[in-house]
């Protein structure tokens, strides 16, 4: 495992005077920008393809690197915008190869010190998958996972889910004329490192619908990240009343942290239950826009010994999902330090996989991967409070010094 710390924090001055980045936006907040330094609307459409292009499928970090876009355009962008990126404040590297960025949001003012985020790519033999974050925190308390112990703060905004991707790629070599650093997964393929996006990591992304919505617009343009919808999935704990309007309007691939077969069981694991009980969540499930074997649902089960994990349950897991096109990927619980579970035993494992395969179900059983680094399924969070807590000291450090300038003003 390595660590590293790197873009260290804000000073109270560069706060204040901090310009806003034009990453992560929308079309129409490109427009908007546009439209803020004077720009002709009959200009607008075609400067915003020309930004867009830049940012996004070159991944350009300098206005002066735009070479279609006139001298004096440049300077004005430049004047009032950055192409700035969320800081990493650290990066983890697992020794399967998983990677871990501890990412701080641009502040948005004086007594804004930036919210940070946990996000994780993952490397495989075919595909790169980046686990995502939706919120800060999580305004759930599911009992198995270590995310759901931190308060939520607050929604990331579309422009900061979007940057999530931007800096996997960016800090992966994966834009046009981009090296990768030394030991990052090369696909075989000439594809891009980020082939997959999964929304699994902090927070439950249908109670930032609109966020995730316009950010899923962002990264599925083919002018820009180019990303289809079927490499995109949305896992939700079970917002019943969003999973219709998530198939509808975003068209990605669905997947449900389902985790037990009873709801007596499931109030205690997963709390949302009691607002949505697992009939109602199956029947919005059986209802998904789009679904059929060529787009199946899949379903989350975190096994944890002596609590979910018997040949019955397996059996009545079954029988639930009958007539619902799906693949059930069962899940090592993957530990964090207090927690009151543990991992069901391999063979009790390989014993529920093989029932449910034998009623037709594919039922992958997940690696765990980056367990050394905490960045595995359920374990975001932890070890952000320790760099966190680093972090938060190089920034009053840094107001300290800067209060008497900024006072002086």
């Amino acid at each position: 495992m390595t660590v590293s710390v790197s873009a260290p924090a804000a000073s109270a001055a560069e706060t204040v005077l901090r310009r806003p980045s034009l990453v992560g936006r929308t079309r129409s907040g490109l427009a908007e920008a546009l439209a803020e330094i004077g720009v002709p609307e009959k200009e607008r459409r075609m400067r915003v393809g020309q930004l867009w292009n830049w940012i996004y499928h070159y991944g350009v970090r300098e206005f002066d690197a735009m070479t279609t876009i006139g001298k004096g355009l440049r300077g004005e962008l430049a004047e009032h915008f950055t192409l700035d990126l969320p800081s990493v404040t650290a990066e983890q590297v697992s020794t399967d190869g998983t990677r871990k960025w501890l990412m701080r949001m641009p502040s948005t003012g004086p007594h804004d010190r930036g919210a940070e985020i946990e996000c994780v790519y993952i490397p495989e033999v075919d595909r790169g998958t980046l686990c995502v974050s939706s919120q800060v925190g999580c305004t759930l308390t599911c009992t198995f996972c270590h995310t759901g112990t931190q308060r939520l703060v607050r929604n990331l905004k579309t422009e900061e889910i979007v940057a999530q991707l931007m800096v996997a790629r960016d800090r992966l070599g994966d834009f046009p004329n981009r090296k990768p650093p030394e030991g990052a997964f090369v696909p075989n393929d000439g594809g891009r490192f980020v082939s997959n996006i999964v929304f699994m990591g902090m927070g439950e992304p249908l109670y930032n619908f609109d966020g995730v919505r316009d950010a899923i617009g962002v990264i599925t343009d083919d002018q820009g990240l180019s990303l289809g919808r079927r490499r995109i999935t949305v896992s939700t704990s079970g917002v019943v009343p969003q999973i219709g309007p998530l198939g509808e309007e975003m068209g990605t691939m669905l997947a449900i942290s389902l985790h037990a077969v009873r709801d007596d069981l499931r109030n205690e694991l997963v709390p949302l239950n009691k607002k949505y009980p697992i009939k109602d969540l199956l029947e919005a499930c059986r209802n998904y826009p789009g679904l059929s074997n060529a787009k199946r649902i899949t379903f989350e089960y975190v096994m944890l010994k002596g609590v979910n994990d018997s040949d019955a349950e397996a059996r009545e897991l079954v029988r639930l999902l009958k007539g619902i096109p799906a693949k059930i990927n069962l899940i090592p619980f993957n530990p964090w330090p207090g927690t009151k579970y543990e991992c069901s035993d391999w063979d009790r494992i390989e014993r529920f996989s093989e029932i449910v395969f034998r009623a037709g179900y594919a039922s992958p059983v997940r690696t765990p991967r980056g367990r050394d680094i905490l960045a595995a399924c359920g374990q975001l969070k932890s070890e952000t409070e320790k760099l966190s807590a680093r972090a938060r000291l190089m920034l009053e450090q840094e107001e300290a010094q800067a209060a008497p300038a900024v006072a002086a003003e």
